[in-house]
């Protein structure tokens, strides 16, 4: 077992002050690589919610952030990101325990990622301009952009820092308050890049966070009336109640990224490169133990080549080793909470039932720990109207399909409610390219899984995302509010 770091955080962070929440209440916060409690950490209320609001209000009315010279702010972030940088080994561990994500993959992925993400808006402050309409000589047409005030941010648990950088830093570069309501899974990192943003010198107010229960203090964050957009990422379920809690208040922007059920289409034409794809699709499916929301988790295979794919993927699988998430040995650690090793073992034997092959895992691994571990799992001949190729598991379960023609493999790959991203791999340009345009989804990649870097925008169709993207310079869509200013001139 794994101890925090010496002064960790477990207060919400209001107006530059750690403080208890108003009536005292706690949750706890379970590890999940033994299922003890790790620590106890503040319940906000509404009245909490409420009270951080009110501090963002007040910031970003007073003009001290939102107003300030944009070079100021990107000089502040700049500050930030090296902070952040400097601290990087302590916010790794904070996630690696807290979230039970192998520690090689917070230092060396995660972290990286968050310094990169704040340096990279913060440049980009300085970059992103108006516009001037076409009109006669009697008018001037402004089109400028202004933050959009309060942003209200719901995070998820699977990447607690990586996430949170994906929305505060746009949010912040273009000026605006923010409130933040970490995971009640995850929220010890948040809590630390809090203070890290105040020592930089982010005005009072402008960054708090109010840890505590999603129906409590996230409700609460998505009907108030003061928060002037939410941007969350989560499951579909939650996406759409913060919806209702926008048409129940005032109408408030509402940014999801909800859940997905990523295809990786594999043609036979790829020829000898079936060890590197297999590696490849390994690390998308078992990748964070299988919690993310482009999890790789169900693989199309032509016909002709899917026994001797399913023969390379089995091995590759045997190299994602389970262990302790703070072993640096251990590239899987365990899931998330009970309820999720419920659920992902309760998806092998409902496939197993209706007549797929576990060819790989497929078992609970070290219960003695208390932990929630379970094997990387392959499963073979699914049938693609089942619950394990078409539904989101959010564990390290593979689902193979196999096909016969492209027709029929782009068919299946958007048989499904969400459309977050897909891959394909094929030797031929224009069979990759025109099923990368025939796939419903937010980002195809071609001969390799990934979700692009900063610079492109991250978001679903259909059920998996909605009114927005995270990254890219898109994200400032988002965060600011256009205005015309049309001048009539004598």
């Amino acid at each position: 077992m794994s101890s925090l770091p010496p002064g960790t955080h477990t207060q919400a962070f209001i107006d530059g002050a750690f403080v208890a929440a108003e009536n005292g209440a706690l949750f706890d916060d379970l590890d999940p690589a033994t299922g003890r409690l790790l620590v106890q950490v503040a319940a906000c209320s509404p009245a909490d919610v409420d009270t951080a609001v009110k501090a963002a209000r007040a910031a970003f009315r007073s003009g001290v952030w939102s107003r300030m010279e944009p070079r100021a702010r990107k000089k502040i972030l700049l500050r930030f990101a090296d902070l952040v940088e400097a601290n990087g080994k302590e916010i790794a561990l904070l996630d690696s325990i807290d979230a039970g994500k192998p520690i090689s993959d917070c230092e060396n992925l995660d972290l990286p990622d968050v310094v990169n993400n704040i340096r990279w808006y913060a440049e980009a402050i300085d970059k992103v301009f108006g516009k001037i309409s076409p009109t006669g000589d009697g008018n001037l047409g402004l089109v400028t952009r202004e933050p959009v005030g309060v942003v209200g941010m719901v995070l998820p648990w699977n990447f607690p820092a990586g996430t949170l950088s994906w929305k505060i830093s746009p949010a912040l570069a273009a000026g605006n308050s923010i409130v933040v309501k970490p995971a009640e899974l995850a929220p010890l990192s948040t809590l630390k890049i809090a203070e890290l943003a105040l020592e930089a010198g982010i005005p009072a107010g402008v960054f708090n966070v109010v840890p505590g229960l999603g129906h409590v203090a996230g409700k609460a964050l998505g009907l108030h009336a003061d928060v002037d957009v939410i941007s969350f990422t989560g499951s579909t379920e939650i996406g759409r109640q913060f919806l209702r809690y926008s048409a129940d208040s005032n109408l408030k922007k509402v940014v999801l990224e909800c859940g997905g059920k990523s295809p990786q289409i594999v043609m036979a034409d790829v020829g000898g490169a079936l060890d590197a794809i297999a590696e490849n699709l390994a690390g998308a499916a078992f990748w964070n133990m299988g919690q993310n929301c482009t999890c790789g988790s169900r693989i199309l295979v032509q016909s002709s080549i899917k026994d001797a794919f399913v023969a390379k993927l089995v091995e590759a699988a045997r190299g994602w080793v389970v262990g302790p998430p703070t072993d640096p040995a251990s590239k899987l650690g365990p899931l998330i909470e009970a309820s999720a090793l419920e659920r992902v073992v309760g998806a092998i034997e409902q496939a197993k039932a209706q007549g797929s092959r576990v060819v790989a895992g497929g078992n609970r691994l070290f219960p003695e720990s208390g932990g929630w571990f379970v094997e990387p799992t392959i499963i073979d001949d699914v049938d693609p109207t089942s619950a394990l190729a078409r539904d989101e598991i959010f564990g390290p379960v593979v689902a193979v399909l196999g096909f016969e023609s492209e027709e029929e493999a782009v068919r299946l790959a958007n048989d499904t409610a969400y459309g977050l991203a897909a891959t394909v791999f094929s030797n031929d340009i224009n069979v990759a390219m025109r099923m990368a345009r025939s796939i419903q989804a937010g980002t195809v990649a071609v001969n390799g899984y990934g979700e692009g870097d900063i610079t492109t925008p991250f978001g679903g169709y259909k059920t998996s995302g909605f009114g927005g993207y995270d990254k890219g310079i898109e994200a400032f869509d988002q965060y600011t509010q256009l205005k015309t200013i049309w001048v009539t001139l004598a």
